[in-house]
Formats: C-alpha cells, structure tokens, sequence
C-alpha cells in the first residue's frame, strides 16, 4: 500500500498550456493551523504544513527558549484533526514567565511572528565553532536539498531546510514555512539527539533576521541558502559569528559575512 503524503493535496484546475484550457488535477501544499498549549494555557498557534509535527513543536519551543533539552517536554499530545499540541513542561514557569498574548504566528517571515525576539537575548549565542567549507561544497549542498524535496517538485509551494555535514544532508524538513522548516530541523535534533556541532545549514528560503537568529540558537556557524539575505541579518550574522553564503545558484554564489570559513 502506497504511503498516504500529509504534506500534500490535490485540487481540480484548468491549465492554460499557451493555446487551450484542459481540466487536469494538481497537487497542493497543504496548510493547516496548529495551537501549542502549555500545561493547559494557550501558547501560540502556527500555520504550518502537517508533517513532522512532533519535531516542529520541540524546535519552536526550544527557539522561544521555553526548553533547552527535549526531557524538559514531559508530555506531548497531538490532536490533529482538532489542530491542537498539548504539552506539558517539566519547568511550567519558563512558559508563563514570558510576555506572550494569544496571537497566530503565520508561515511568512514579519510581524505576524510579532513575539520572537523577545527570548533572543537568552537563547541566541555567538557561535564559536571552527568548522569550514569548499565552494564545491557549499554547490553540491544546496543541489542535494533542491533535488531531495519529493513535495516541492509536486507543488512547488514549500521550503527545505537540512542540516548538513560537509558531504551530505544529515536531517530534511519541509514545510509552507521557512521558520517551521527549520524549525522540525531542529526539534529532530533535540528529539534524537542529533550532534549539531560543526554542521551547516542548508536553506531553500530568504535569510531573514529569524532565520539568521534559529541557526544561532543551534549553534551552527554556516549559512547556506539558494536566496537573498536581508540587511538586519546580516548585521546579525556579524555580530553572532555566523558564514552567511546565499544566492547559491548554478556555480556562483555570495559570501556576505565571515569569509574565513570558507576554503
């Protein structure tokens, strides 16, 4: 039996091929709302793609720094057809301390995510790792993550994002979300216990300033992505000690910040 995809799915359209109009059907990303509740008590809720939900909610809540280990996560409960995450903190305090309201963070980057920077002084650490990377690489990275999405070829709708060794992709993540991708990147690793030490990024998405701050909370020193950055992440990337490269595309791309990583 073939493997149902919760990632997608599909929608009659009518496709103009230049001369006529044929009914055919398409695959579509999938989104859907997911609240995170904390012991009871509404946290926030995400627009996100339904996979890897487990991973998703470890990442966003060691992001907002209300974890730093996955067993700080006593308990998690998953209601999918109701669009709820029930968690239970083995330190209830860290998600009541924080000043957040009742507000719907959305799959793009900006205001909608009006609550992140918040626990950013806490959790984002300047990286100090040593680890470098061959312009070849860096290629043959971002190439393997636009080759490895079975769903982006489907709907084209949704980013990757992979943690990366020098070879190869270690960890995938997809989702309609740039930051949720990077997101169930990050709650794997936590889950799993997945050694993010002297590993890369790889990115399908702009680099903004959240994106730029994740990766400093994972503790990786390396960037890459296939677009632009923007300027308040790498004024970041600066300061945090962090190899952004983007506009990787074909055989060129753009070093913006700590050049000396790269071989």
């Amino acid at each position: 039996m073939t493997a149902v995809d919760v990632s997608v799915s599909t929608r009659t359209v009518w496709r103009y091929d230049g001369q006529l109009l044929s009914e055919q059907e398409d695959p579509i990303a999938k989104e859907t709302p997911l609240t995170i509740r904390l012991d009871g008590e509404e946290f926030a809720t995400i627009v996100c793609t339904p996979s890897d939900i487990e991973d998703m909610v470890f990442g966003f809540l060691a992001s907002e720094g209300v974890i730093r280990e996955a067993n700080e996560v006593t308990r998690l409960q998953l209601n999918t057809s109701r669009g709820f995450a029930d968690v239970t903190l083995l330190y209830p305090e860290r998600g009541k301390v924080m000043d957040h309201s009742k507000r719907v963070i959305g799959s793009c980057c900006g205001k909608s995510r009006q609550f992140y920077l918040r626990s950013d002084v806490r959790t984002a650490k300047t990286v100090m790792t040593r680890s470098r990377i061959t312009p070849d690489e860096c290629l043959k990275l971002i190439r393997q993550l636009q080759e490895g999405s079975d769903v982006f070829r489907q709907t084209g709708g949704v980013h990757n994002a992979a943690l990366c060794s020098r070879e190869k992709l270690l960890v995938t993540r997809t989702d309609i979300g740039r930051h949720n991708a990077l997101d169930k990147v990050y709650g794997h690793c936590l889950r799993e216990r997945v050694s993010m030490k002297d590993t890369a990024v790889a990115f399908s998405g702009r680099v903004s300033s959240e994106v730029l701050l994740k990766t400093a909370k994972m503790g990786v020193g390396i960037l890459l992505s296939k677009s632009a950055p923007t300027d308040l992440a790498l004024e970041l990337a600066d300061d945090l000690g962090i190899t952004v490269i983007g506009f990787i595309r074909g055989n060129t791309f753009n070093v913006y910040s700590h050049p000396e990583r790269l071989e």
